[in-house]
């Protein structure tokens, strides 16, 4: 039984944002001098703690304190329609947020769409930024090997236009490698997740028609990136294949990477015990 609850650990936060004031919020657990912060995908109902409740246990009894922030547009924090890159949006409230708890420097946790905002935050605020930890994402480009947009982003999309539970179900089906993992409960409540708040479906759909490439590639900027790096990637990935992992440990100069076999897109869900290990041995 973890000594950290959803509700104990919920938090929010004024974040003011080239004009605009954003209610963000977030998590946060432990009471280490390091910070570790994580930060989630973008999945139809996603949330800083159903990304990472497996893992913030391991890292505050490790001597971390843990910040989750839910990016605007999910969970509970504010929705918006963001017509320019939502990962240099993401970095710059996770920026406001760090300044709001008077915290100066971070690690930094990207899943997917956290692994872009994650690579943003380094090349934007390279001072604030200790070690990446990048999973399923982090920019890199178009794969050459594998149809864009994947069958996982399509299906994704599906959702946002759609949020049904058969489509939902779809989704899940091949988000991870394991579909026998995902018990009826836990489609249940991210269904539950989604349909608390369809102004962030109608937003995210209304952002992709005002701009379609809501992460751009930066892989031409990969190699400012000073910060230690560690790329985690699931061979079995069918929604950003790993062979846009292997770009980013290119383009990274301080980089490694480790594959999962048997892993879909969500790692530190999947392989859980082996991941915290992993990411323990980086950091410390």
């Amino acid at each position: 039984m973890s000594q950290y609850s959803e509700s104990a650990t919920s938090r929010f936060a004024l974040i003011e944002d080239q004009g605009l004031s954003l209610n963000i919020h977030y998590h946060d657990c432990g009471e280490g001098e390091e910070v570790v912060v994580m930060l989630h995908g973008s999945g139809p109902g996603a949330s800083g703690w159903s990304n990472f409740s497996r893992n913030v246990e391991p890292l505050t009894a490790a001597g971390y304190r843990v910040v989750l922030m839910d990016c605007p547009g999910w969970s509970k924090s504010d929705s918006i329609v963001c017509s320019d890159s939502r990962s240099a949006l993401n970095a710059r409230v996770l920026k406001g947020l760090l300044d709001h708890l008077g915290i100066a420097r971070v690690h930094l946790i990207g899943n997917s769409m956290g692994g872009h905002s994650a690579v943003a935050f380094a090349l934007e605020y390279p001072q604030c930024t200790d070690r990446l930890v990048l999973m399923g994402g982090g920019t890199g480009g178009v794969s050459p090997f594998v149809p864009m947009p994947t069958e996982g982003i399509k299906l994704l999309q599906k959702v946002y236009r759609n949020p049904t539970q058969e489509n939902l179900q779809q989704m899940m089906d091949i988000f991870v490698y394991d579909a026998g993992d995902l018990t009826p409960e836990l489609i249940a409540g991210r269904l539950e997740n989604i349909l608390k708040r369809r102004d962030h479906l109608e937003n995210f759909t209304k952002s992709l028609a005002v701009n379609p490439r809501q992460f751009p590639d930066m892989s031409q900027r990969l190699g400012e990136i000073t910060a230690p790096t560690l790329v985690i990637w699931g061979r079995n990935d069918r929604f950003v294949p790993m062979d846009t992992g292997l770009r980013l440990v290119a383009g990274i100069p301080n980089s490694e990477l480790h594959l999962f076999n048997n892993c879909g897109h969500w790692v530190q869900w999947e392989h859980a015990e082996r991941f915290n290990r992993l990411v323990e041995d980086f950091l410390g």
